[in-house]
């Protein structure tokens, strides 16, 4: 049997990462917009967690803190402490969409793109300390996040197309 090694090649390293975070609290286990957790519904294949207000409530009330909604200014600073991020560390940039609950990065390295994102969370997190928009026990981030790997020019294609104008309108900017 002969084996595919340039397949292989192709495919050993992501060309890219799609990297979504969230703000904290913005979107609980229940929500309509579906969820998936750690344990049971974060397998490929199967179903999100089913909407469920009254599970949304229960989340809601274990909050520690109040949600983190990011204003035109706080969008601002982290937008451009991913920038610093990817200068700083050599990572290329590809694309960024800093929304009022989440952020969305696509960007290339050969590192881990769980690592990429710890980068751009911390050092987001420092900037808004550092401009006085949270206090210096504020967890802005919920934790984890998405970590889509992009194998091929089209990935990246698709997912800049998706970052750029798949996130709706235009936010307004006053605060």
């Amino acid at each position: 049997m002969k084996r595919d090694y340039i397949e292989f090649q192709e495919r050993s390293i992501a060309k890219g990462y799609l990297i979504t975070f969230r703000c904290y609290g913005t979107w609980l286990h229940g929500d309509e917009r579906g969820s998936a957790d750690r344990r049971y519904y974060n397998r490929v294949g199967t179903a999100k967690i089913a909407p469920d207000p009254e599970k949304v409530e229960r989340k809601a009330a274990l909050l520690k803190e109040t949600p983190f909604i990011l204003g035109a200014k706080e969008r601002k600073i982290v937008a451009d402490a991913i920038t610093e991020v990817c200068i700083t560390r050599g990572y290329g940039l590809y694309a960024q969409n800093v929304r009022t609950n989440h952020a969305h990065i696509v960007v290339s390295n050969s590192g881990k793109p769980e690592r990429l994102m710890d980068s751009f969370k911390a050092y987001s997190t420092k900037a808004l300390r550092m401009a006085g928009r949270i206090s210096a026990n504020t967890k802005p981030w919920s934790r984890h996040g998405s970590t889509r790997y992009l194998w091929t020019d089209e990935h990246i294609s698709q997912a800049i197309e998706y970052v750029i104008n798949g996130q709706g309108d235009e936010l307004p900017t006053f605060d």
